[in-house]
């Protein structure tokens, strides 16, 4: 036994000794290409973060205890990492080279990809990882912040699109980009599923937008979804969890604070005292609508291949309640292509996106908002629905009658498919032929009921009881469809002779669009027909035989799009760029006028200046490229499907004998040389990386005039109106971007970026300098902003007669003590019409954006912040002559003697002047949100591949957690029209989300 445990004990020391004998000490520099030195260099041994070192300033490191057969990773910002074996060594000189993805990075452009070096103008990239992380349903809500020259409005809604203006409102006839989803032009993408994202690809420059012709005047979005990638079988399993809640509440009064003012009120009006007998409610509506919504986002895809075929298909499954009770969301997405190579110069293909949606019943939460605070929510011994006061009872319903009582009636089916087939072949070495046929084809219907409402009324004559507000229940079908063929043939050419780098694309694309849409309702009185209630299998027009009630309505269109195109990318040496592009495009939209076909182009230029001798000896500036370009784009946005055909309408009548007969005619005039809005775009900027490519500078000025605009001008003396090119629009400004990226020690990592968008926009002209096209405050005309906000400008408040006796005579209305005191602008001494001015723009004066990350081991940390920066809002939903709302807590500051107030008037609805188109009305719109903030996980790659797993990443989220605001309502954000937007009606609230998840492959 003894000498068993000699020899164990003699054995374990030589395997120690032996052990001790394999470790080493490892020296070495550091330096680039050029023989710098590169300080801070991670150098650690593979699979042992901990034993390590960071160079130090001549580059050197040094590491005891490496294993004589251990591998040592060397890493360094914006350099390619290093795998180098150590193999007994103890000395290593190591030349790092740099990471030319940075530069070379290949970008997705119109009918092709190209590298970003080699192109001039402003193209941002958006990986798929970072739009699959946000919680949010629409692909483009989670770039809010994120690129220069995109302002994103987003809205609280489940399922509603968010509204995206990249470089300002630029026509009056529309502001939305265009996306190109796999190369087929859409409206919108709200069909795809975020995890099914490869890339987004966002073209704001001339140089970029011309080759879309007619579509590229507003900008360009080309998502890319997910495709098969060479390799074994992988599954990808992402999941998430969450719920939802508002804490941003719009500021009204309570029960006591209303009663106390509405009896001021009527003091002020000179009528008794209300009777708060059967009111004694004490009511936060918010309160009673909003609710805590879930969430969940679940996708799985699977990707393999074959020495000739690759595939990838991927489901989804969407649910999200909205923040008003009975809304909901839910969405199924499937994602579906394939590719075979059926020789090495043929290739064949197909890719499908597939959704069925079921969008919520949305409501809205202006009620909430104006129902006063003293009624109940329901009577205690009934159960019904409590009504509201006699004093706004005619125009405001409980509340709850919309959820409770109405909700969940509307049902909704969507569905869409979009998908292409291709062939490619290679006709000569450097010339490709593709061929490429998309069709995009939606389905939608829906069903509503309207049921009979009843609820308690205590002001009943007989006595309190259940008072029927409607007679009347009613159905209502729709139906529509759409579709979109097009078809692309492209032939691209790619070679390097020499030093001259050439890529020549050429094509002809089809573009066919229609739509169709029929709809019918009717509806019966209580008591007749079949009962209909709540049997949802009732909601049909055919439960209702009263076929005298019944209502129709339909629409139709269709248009026909094809062009040639053709784009020229040159490079001399990698350092002198050249890039041109031509469209000619004709549509079925001007082909009565004779404007059929117009010309789109562009020409860009660019220098690589880091490429010269004379930036060689500097170790500053790793990259330097000065680009500028030039196009001109198009339009054929009109606000009609049929801008350049008139509509046959009744005109008057004319008697023939006994007979009077009605007569027809166009309902407008359409001018003989009608056509296409034309705009001329032009920027100028650099891209810069410094410090070892650790610092990323890309400032860019931009200009764009948007003329010969499709309006309706108004006819004189009763005349028919005239459709016309008219006037011009300009917004420029300035774009810039700058991240830094770099590593502390081993184990840190972090990362800032941000992004600066300045607009400025005006009308440089319209038909005629008096002409003004207005909706409501907005205003749109020559000189000014466009849809800039129109009113009177506030001097204070009346405090006495005196004080109305020195100002200004107002010619508007018989002033008293309390009443706003507008401004004399043009200094007549009189308040008239004319003193209205520009008292608010809707335009921001600047975006921005700001991210930072932070990484620890296995362990990051990111957080998104962005701001918007010199826009007012116009406040839509507290003015009210008609009926008596809640009110805001701020008219607990209303004027109600001399001094005390010089901003909120009386409380008198009588006043008429008091409720004006006026700067009372105007909020700022500045706001600064923490959009997003997100900690996860990143299980260690050796110990998954123990269970079979290629990676696992967990994460909690919080999205919208807090925003600084001065406006009133739920949200600053307010979007709307080209000619009217920034107007906040109520709107809907912004929630803070909460998710938790994981990504799981294998």
């Amino acid at each position: 036994m003894r000498k068993n445990l000699f020899v164990f004990s003699l054995l374990l020391l030589i395997a120690v000794f032996a052990s001790a004998q394999n470790k080493i000490t490892v020296s070495g520099t550091v330096t680039d290409q050029a023989g710098e030195s590169i300080i801070g260099a991670s150098v650690h041994v593979d699979g042992q973060n901990t034993l390590g070192a960071i160079t130090d300033i001549d580059g050197n490191f040094q590491i005891a205890g490496v294993p004589s057969d251990a591998t040592l990773v060397i890493t360094y910002i914006g350099m390619k990492t290093q795998e180098v074996a150590v193999n007994g060594r103890n000395s290593f000189k190591i030349v790092m080279q740099e990471d030319s993805k940075l530069i070379d990075e290949v970008v997705v452009v119109g009918y092709g990809t190209a590298k970003k070096r080699d192109l001039t103008g402003s193209i941002v990239t958006v990986g798929g990882e970072d739009i699959a992380r946000k919680p949010a349903t629409n692909p483009l809500a989670s770039i809010q912040g994120k690129v220069a020259g995109v302002q994103v409005v987003n809205t609280g809604r489940a399922g509603q699109d968010p509204e995206i203006r990249i470089r300002g409102t630029n026509s009056i006839n529309g502001y939305t980009p265009l996306y190109v989803v796999d190369g087929l032009f859409t409206d919108n993408i709200n069909y795809l599923n975020s995890a099914d994202i490869e890339s987004m690809e966002i073209l704001k420059d001339p140089s970029s937008l011309a080759i879309f012709g007619v579509r590229g005047a507003n900008g360009v979005i080309i998502i890319t979804t997910k495709r098969a990638k060479e390799g074994k079988t992988q599954v990808n399993i992402n999941a998430s969890v969450g719920w939802k809640a508002i804490y941003d509440r719009v500021e009204l009064t309570n029960a006591a604070q209303f009663r106390e003012l509405y009896n001021e009120q009527r003091i002020e009006q000179g009528v008794d005292p209300y009777d708060y007998t059967n009111w004694g409610g004490d009511t936060d509506w918010q309160d009673e609508m909003f609710r805590t919504g879930f969430l969940t986002n679940n996708s799985i895809s699977i990707t393999g291949s074959t020495d000739k075929s690759k595939f990838y298909l991927g489901l989804g499954y969407v649910m999200e309640e909205g923040s008003i009770d009975t809304e909901k969301l839910n969405k199924f997405t499937v994602n579906l292509n394939s590719e075979y190579e059926v020789t090495d110069f043929l290739r064949f293909g197909f890719q499908v996106n597939g959704v069925r949606a079921k969008y919520p019943d949305a409501k809205g939460v202006g009620s909430a908002l104006k129902a006063a605070p003293i009624a109940p929510t329901h009577d205690a011994e009934s159960g019904l629905l409590h009504t509201m006061p006699d004093f706004q009872r005619a125009q405001v319903w409980n509340p709850l009658i919309d959820t409770e009582l109405r909700g969940a009636h509307n049902k909704s089916e969507n569905y869409r498919l979009t998908g292409n087939i291709w062939g490619e072949i290679d006709i000569l070495k450097n010339l490709t032929f593709r061929a490429t046929f998309s069709l995009d084809y939606g389905s939608s219907q829906s069903r509503s009921y309207s049921p009979l409402v009843y609820v308690y009324n205590p002001d009943l004559e007989g006595g309190p009881g259940a008072e029927r507000l409607v007679d009347r229940e009613s159905i209502n079908q729709s139906k529509s469809n759409s579709m979109a063929a097009q078809s692309d043939y492209v032939l691209t050419y790619t070679n390097q002779f020499g030093d001259h780098g050439l890529t020549l694309t050429a094509g002809l694309t089809t573009n066919y669009n229609s739509s169709s849409s029929l709809s019918g309702g009717r509806d019966q009185m209580a008591g007749y027909g079949i009962e209909i209630g709540n049997d949802v299998d009732k909601w049909w027009i055919s439960s209702i035989s009263d076929s005298s009630t019944a209502s129709n309505g339909g629409s139709q269109w269709e248009s026909f799009t094809m062009s040639y195109l053709f784009r020229a990318l040159y490079n001399y040496k990698n350092r002198y760029l050249f890039n041109a592009s031509f469209r000619r495009d004709g549509s079925s939209k001007f082909y009565t006028t004779g404007n059929t076909w117009d010309n789109f182009y562009s020409f860009g230029a660019g220098w690589v200046m880091s490429e010269e001798k004379f930036m060689q000896n500097q170790n500053v500036i790793d990259y330097l490229k000065l680009k500028g370009s030039w196009g001109l784009l198009g339009s054929q946005n009109a606000g009609s499907n049929y801008p350049a055909y008139a509509n046959i309408v009744s005109s008057g009548s004319a008697v023939f004998g006994d007979n009077i007969i009605s007569g027809l005619g166009p309902d407008k005039l359409i001018s003989e040389d009608l056509g296409w809005e034309h705009n001329y775009s032009w920027e100028v900027g650099f891209d810069m990386n410094l410090f070892n490519n650790r610092l990323a500078i890309s400032p860019v000025f931009y200009n764009k005039s948007t003329r010969d605009m499709l309006a309706t001008i108004p006819g004189i003396s009763g005349t028919k109106p005239g459709v016309q090119n008219i006037g011009e629009i300009r917004n420029r400004g300035f774009e810039l971007t700058a991240s830094w990226n770099d590593r502390i020690g081993e184990d840190w990592t972090y990362g800032i970026s941000a992004n600066l968008t300045t607009i400025d926009n005006k009308v440089l002209s319209l038909a005629t300098k008096d002409y003004a096209i207005i909706s409501g405050p907005s205003r749109t005309e020559e000189g000014y902003p466009i849809a800039y906000f129109y009113g009177y400008k506030v001097a204070g408040v009346y405090q006495n007669e005196n004080d109305i006796r020195f100002s200004p005579i107002n010619t508007l209305a018989t002033v008293a003590p309390g009443d706003l005191k507008f401004a004399d602008i043009n200094g007549d001494g009189k308040i008239t019409t004319d003193d209205r001015t520009m008292i608010g723009n809707p335009t921001p004066d600047f975006t921005y954006g700001f991210n930072v990350n932070v990484g620890w081991k296995n362990v990051y940390l990111s957080v998104d912040m962005m701001g918007v920066y010199g826009n007012e809002i116009y406040r839509n939903w507290d003015n009210s002559t008609f009926a008596q709302f809640n009110y805001r807590i701020e008219r607990l500051g209303r004027w109600h003697g001399e001094g005390t107030s010089n901003w909120e008037p009386i409380l008198d609805p009588s006043r008429a002047i008091n409720y004006e188109d006026s700067e009372y009305f105007l909020e700022d719109g500045s706001f600064f949100r923490i959009r997003n903030i997100e900690v996860g996980y990143n299980f260690d790659t050796r110990l998954l591949s123990r269970i079979k797993l290629q990676s696992l990443r967990v994460y909690a989220n919080v999205q919208n957690p807090k925003t600084w605001s001065r406006s009133s309502g739920y949200t600053p954000e307010v979007g709307g029209g080209s000619t009217s937007f920034g107007i906040d009606s109520g709107g809907y609230p912004m929630p803070t989300v909460y998710t938790l998840g994981f990504n799981l492959s294998f």
